[in-house]
């Protein structure tokens, strides 16, 4: 497994990382620990997740996702072999029972949102801490078109990025992250670390695959100019691209069959794209998802792909990309699509 520096941190991390947020929800705590077991045994040291996970986020299972982590680092040891990422909410009403104030990346609730985590990480420390999603009303989550309609409580990036700063100093925190964010809200933390002397953020999470290339268009020569680099999240849009969807199939365990949130990588132009790629795999003789995947870690603003599986099997393919050079034709074959149909998922 490959590895890269996680942004100027000298932290460094696998090229592919696990993804959780089925944890707690479509697998259980044994299964977790298997996913865990097989990733690390095949060189994973990135683990990603979040306060809210498992997904769809719900009362009864909030922060087992953490939990399930917490119990397998407690019972394997050697915490220092894994680099453990997750995440503080951003404003939310969905997430009202996680605190009893209102949900914002402010101070009150960054401190709250950490010392629950570790608690239930089973750790001191928490190796990347990211901002799940920005507390203005922009675009991400699906939403391109940017409409400018401010909240009177906004908190201030400034805000955030002091609160975060604490956690730094305190030692419960390495480095800070940020996610679901745009052009101008990364380049307003980086100014905002070099004006003030607060944290630099390491790396942006945002959604990337075949079926939404938008990161290329305005965040990555951010990421690499500044050193900011992807986590890529959803790089097979959901399970779309493990090709298991082609053809109008709904398989009852999948996450576009079960969970409505997820429908806007279940389009009309998202489904004849991923027919599309499919027929290209093939003609090449190659696996769908790995092909997907394979396509992402050759981009260099990429740190790393975050891939999530409900079973072993899936767990393997993906994992199995990473030892995968994409023919040229192959990216010719792709680009191609993508320049008849570029971004048919966003």
């Amino acid at each position: 497994m490959q590895t890269t520096a996680l942004g100027r941190t000298g932290i460094t991390v696998s090229r592919l990382c696990l993804g959780t947020m089925t944890f707690g929800e479509q697998n259980s705590e044994a299964e977790a620990h298997a996913q865990l077991d097989y990733a690390v045994g095949r060189g994973i040291n990135f683990i990603d997740t979040a306060e809210m996970y498992p997904v769809p986020p719900r009362q009864h299972t909030q922060g087992l996702t953490e939990a399930y982590i917490g119990s397998w680092l407690k019972a394997r040891g050697r915490r220092d072999r894994v680099v453990i990422a997750t995440k503080v909410a951003g404003r939310s009403t969905e997430l009202a029972y996680a605190r009893p104030f209102a949900i914002h990346p402010d101070r009150r609730n960054i401190e709250a949102a950490v010392d629950a985590s570790l608690r239930r990480l089973q750790t001191d420390y928490i190796d990347l801490y990211q901002v799940h999603w920005p507390d203005r009303s922009t675009n991400f989550f699906g939403r391109l078109g940017y409409q400018h309609q401010p909240y009177p409580d906004e908190v201030p990036i400034e805000a955030t990025l002091a609160a975060l700063a604490d956690l730094v100093r305190a030692g419960k925190v390495r480095a800070v992250g940020i996610s679901n964010e745009t052009p101008w809200g990364a380049m307003r933390y980086l100014a905002l670390a070099e004006q003030r002397g607060l944290p630099r953020v390491a790396s942006i999470q945002n959604p990337y695959s075949l079926l939404n290339r938008v990161f290329e268009i305005g965040l990555a020569e951010i990421a690499l100019r500044e050193d900011l680099g992807l986590l890529a999240y959803s790089p097979l849009g959901m399970g779309a691209l493990t090709g298991k969807y082609r053809h109008g199939a709904r398989p009852p365990e999948g996450r576009l069959t079960r969970f409505d949130r997820f429908k806007r990588y279940s389009t009309p132009a998202g489904e004849a794209a991923v027919e599309t790629y499919a027929q290209i795999a093939e003609q090449h003789g190659l696996n769908l998802p790995q092909m997907a995947l394979a396509f992402l870690l050759r981009q260099p603003f990429l740190t790393s792909a975050i891939v999530g599986a409900t079973t072993p099997d899936q767990l393997r393919t993906n994992l199995d990309a990473a030892d995968l050079t994409l023919p040229d034709a192959v990216v010719a074959a792709i680009e191609a699509v993508h320049a008849a149909q570029p971004n048919p998922c966003p």
